[in-house]
């Protein structure tokens, strides 16, 4: 596994930052980058299961490791979703089960630190390196209009 890190300085309070990362329609607008009609589904507890599926209802299982709002969110990746089908033992999903997607947000000078730090496989890193970008430049213009 690599690991990537990724941040962006945001010019509005972490809180705000937070709903657009998780808000229900906004979440699709910033993951438009790394599918179109990216979606998705969970209570949002801790421990819950996390469903984030593309336009087709394929995607991943994860569970959210932990969770401090609004300064800290965690996902715990576990398999595939395809076809409505769960997958975490395929040899595909066990190269990365496990993988953690982690997004911390802190206050400095009155903005908001955004930091993603995620495990990926090696053939996903340049992917992962050209998508995070600009769909952290989503949530920038999202967090900071108006």
């Amino acid at each position: 596994m690599k690991k990537l890190h990724f941040n962006t300085t945001i010019n509005a309070p972490r809180e705000k930052v937070w709903d657009i990362l998780w808000g229900e329609t906004s979440y699709p607008k910033w993951t438009k980058p790394f599918n179109e009609g990216s979606a998705v589904e969970t209570d949002w507890q801790e421990g819950s299961e996390v469903k984030f599926l593309d336009g087709e209802g394929n995607g991943m299982l994860s569970s959210i490791a932990v969770k401090r709002e609004p300064e800290y969110l965690s996902f715990k990746h576990h398999g595939n979703i395809i076809n409505g089908v769960k997958d975490t033992e395929s040899p595909e999903v066990k190269a990365w089960a496990g993988a953690e997607e982690n997004y911390t947000l802190s206050t400095v000078n009155g903005q908001t630190e955004l930091k993603v730090d995620l495990d990926v496989t090696e053939d996903h890193s340049g992917i992962f390196s050209d998508m995070f970008p600009k769909a952290l430049a989503i949530v920038k213009e999202l967090s900071e209009q108006s």
